[in-house]
């Protein structure tokens, strides 16, 4: 069991070559408040006066001290090169590698300097340990760590947040899980008061981990000992309480030696607390923290095994991201582009290895836009959007011209539903445009392993995404022109014999002026041949239907006199083989007019009837007659007809086109434009400039690989044996 602790001090060297903090080797951390002993304490286990003393404060950085038992005969640390077969003591400091130190003043001296040149000499601390390590015949093997004196008040140049800095301090070292606290209290002062204890109670509320010692014991008050707190009476402490007596100052000064110190202690212990005295002093606590700290560490092993070989799998995974140091740079450049290349595609067809879960992207997202997106809106363009009841029969007016319309005309429905067919021509055009911007965006979303690649040569990836967007916006001209003669195919022919539009046409009632359908004529079964061949080989059957036509119009249009009915019935029966005598009849007056009463109507002052001014907005609200509510449903429910079909048929073109003049045409030609444009012999060196940060960050896990590789070596040295 003894082999544990100098396990831990390999592990701390390895660890501190790299200087990692992620694996919380266990440790003993001394904490006390400022000028409470901790020095004193540290240099009587060690058994020589080697810190820096002096009022104030003093230790400015934690000191991590490893204590090595180094026997005479030791042939593993002893080394005639360096001179240490035959001396009792020496140090090594990490940062002065190949340097043996053994006079300890100098020890004293190189912390003082080394303090200085990091933290300054405006009294101020710094995080950044000092790792000292002792060999001696006369220590047992320990790992302590000296931290600086817990201060309320800056003094001096200090900082103003001397408290919360040295706090932050304390606390990184005593919140590891696998450290010891030795908590350093004076025994001249109220314990219930003591910081240290504390901050013990606060990183560590079970005890489990946590030792104190009372210093000072001879500075007591006359009368008074401190039997109740080393008995725990006062406040009691899980792992044991144990007293101490240094050296003062004025020993110090004296140049009292730690041994003759040692044995005024132990006369001090029989003397004052001879019941106590075995439980006490600074040879039992060394060998009290010794046998804690083997303990501990017996209890951290597993974990720490398991943490190590952890670990070594992230960094392992970390490095292969960052990729090998660049042997042949063109093999490597067209190895990139192809699995960019590869990436792209795999994003866009759903078959990439690393598939986003949090949201949609590539060929996922393509498919949104068609089918969600646009055909949505497609959907919401009502057929009629625009266009008002008014606005249908003007168009069929003008269709007509100045002679008065017997059919509604083809023209004004061609005419409108041209103007509604032009509507699906904007969304199309932004359906490409999104399609463009997901293309774009998708050279974000190619995979983890690319994205590594990329950040590693940051000028390949600006070159590679300069030529996907310049493949693609050359690309999107191409597209919006075949979109938009899509829609102009459809605006170039009306396909009235459309077999879908056919069957509405068949459907929709007679297309004649008249409000209702005639009786004694049968329905042709279609607009076309047919039913004009019937009225021309039947010319009865025509003057029957402009009579019936002109008779609805009368009943609709109550201005019509009885001369005009009169006049259609006499046109009629001309038709019939009526004589000419007859048709004079129309030219007399109405029956119930004569000649007299028309001219009564007309007078000098009023020599003309004049007529209502003809509006220039055709579409000025008024109520529509029959017929042409007749008129305007027939048109309505045509433009719909053709309307749906043409929408439908957009619906499913324009994705197409979108496909494969963009989507499909810069999967197959991608890889071939990146070669094109950046395999060249030149453009490698250049493009495979690696960025500064990787390489740094590549050299950190490797050196971190290398330490974790080490330390597992160290842990698997350990038999079962050792560790009982």
């Amino acid at each position: 069991m003894e082999a544990l602790i100098p396990v831990i001090n390999k592990l701390q060297d390895v660890f501190n070559t790299v200087g990692s903090d992620a694996i919380h080797l266990p440790q003993i951390v001394v904490l006390g408040s400022q000028s409470s002993g901790k020095s004193s304490v540290i240099e009587s286990l060690v058994g020589k006066s080697f810190l820096p003393r002096g009022t104030g404060i003093v230790t400015r950085r934690p000191l991590i001290l490893q204590l090595v038992y180094c026997p005479i005969d030791d042939k593993e640390h002893r080394n005639a090169n360096d001179g240490t077969v035959d001396i009792d003591d020496w140090g090594i400091f990490l940062h002065s590698k190949g340097r043996v130190y053994r006079d300890f003043e100098e020890i004293r001296q190189e912390i003082e300097n080394e303090t200085n040149r990091i933290a300054g000499n405006n009294k101020g601390i710094c995080p950044e340990p000092i790792n000292l390590k002792i060999y001696s015949t006369k220590v047992v093997n320990l790992t302590l760590v000296d931290l600086p004196g817990i201060t309320k008040v800056p003094v001096g140049d200090q900082p103003p947040d001397i408290e919360r800095q040295i706090r932050d301090l304390v606390i990184k070292y005593t919140g590891n899980p696998n450290s010891i606290i030795l908590a350093v209290v004076t025994a001249n002062t109220d314990m219930a008061t003591s910081e240290s204890l504390s901050i013990a109670k606060d990183v560590d509320p079970d005890g489990r981990r946590t030792l104190a010692v009372v210093t000072k014991l001879d500075l007591m008050d006359a009368g008074t000992d401190a039997i109740d707190i080393l008995c725990g009476r006062v406040i009691p402490v899980k792992l044991g309480i144990i007293g101490v007596v240094n050296r003062s100052q004025q020993d110090i000064i004296n140049n009292k030696s730690i041994k003759d110190s040692l044995k005024d202690e132990a006369t001090f212990l029989q003397t004052k607390y001879p019941t106590l005295a075995a439980r006490n002093g600074t040879p039992y606590l060394a060998k009290t923290l010794n046998r804690l700290l083997m303990h501990h560490i017996r209890d951290c092993l597993p974990d720490l095994k398991t943490r190590v070989n952890l670990m070594m799998s992230q960094f392992q995974s970390l490095m292969n991201s960052y990729g090998e140091d660049i042997s042949d740079k063109s093999k490597t450049l067209l190895q990139i582009i192809t699995k960019f290349a590869s990436a792209y595609c795999s994003t866009i067809e759903g078959t990439a290895r690393n598939i986003e879960t949090t949201e949609l992207c590539g060929g996922a997202r393509i498919c949104y836009i068609f089918h969600e997106t646009f055909g949505r809106t497609l959907d919401s363009i009502h057929p009629l959007a625009g266009l008002t009841k008014m606005d249908i029969l003007t168009a069929i007016r003008n269709a007509n011209g100045p002679r008065p319309a017997l059919f509604v005309p083809e023209v004004s429905f061609e005419l409108l539903v041209k103007r509604q067919i032009r509507r699906l021509e904007e969304p199309s055009l932004r359906c490409v445009e999104l399609i463009h911007e997901e293309m774009q965006r998708i050279i974000q979303h190619c995979g983890n392993e690319v994205q590594q690649e990329m950040l590693r040569f940051p000028k390949l990836y600006d070159s590679i995404v300069d030529v996907v967007t310049q493949l693609l916006r050359r690309r999107l001209p191409t597209t919006n022109s075949m979109v938009e003669n899509l829609v102009a195919i459809e605006l170039a022919y009306i396909n009235t014999k459309h077999p879908d539009f056919y069957k509405e046409v068949v459907a929709v009632p007679s297309m004649i002026k008249s409000g209702e359908p005639l009786k004694s004529i049968t329905r042709p079964k279609s607009m076309y041949g047919k039913s004009a061949s019937t009225y021309q080989a039947h010319p009865e059957a025509q003057a029957e239907l402009n009579a019936t036509n002109f008779q609805a119009r009368s009943n609709s249009n109550p201005q019509l006199n009885d001369g005009a009915t009169t006049w259609v019935s006499t046109l009629t029966g001309m038709q019939n083989g009526t004589k000419e005598t007859d048709v004079n009849h129309v030219n007399k007056p109405p029956d119930g007019h004569s000649e007299q009463d028309l001219r009564s109507v007309l007078s000098p002052d009023k020599p003309v009837n004049l007529l209502p001014q003809v509006p220039i907005d055709g579409r000025q609200y008024r109520n529509l007659s029959s017929s042409e509510e007749h008129d305007c449903e027939i048109i309505e429910r045509l433009i719909k007809s053709y309307f749906y079909i043409v929408r439908k048929s957009i619906q499913d073109t324009v994705p197409k086109a979108v496909m494969h003049f963009l989507v499909n045409y810069v999967k197959d030609n991608l890889q071939s434009e990146l070669v094109t444009c950046l395999y060249k012999a030149d453009n490698a060196d250049q493009l495979l400039d690696e960025s500064e940060h990787i390489a740094q960050r590549r050299k950190e896990a490797a050196d971190m690989l290398k330490a974790l590789q080490r330390a597992a070596h160290i842990i698997s040295e350990i038999r079962e044996t050792h560790m009982w």
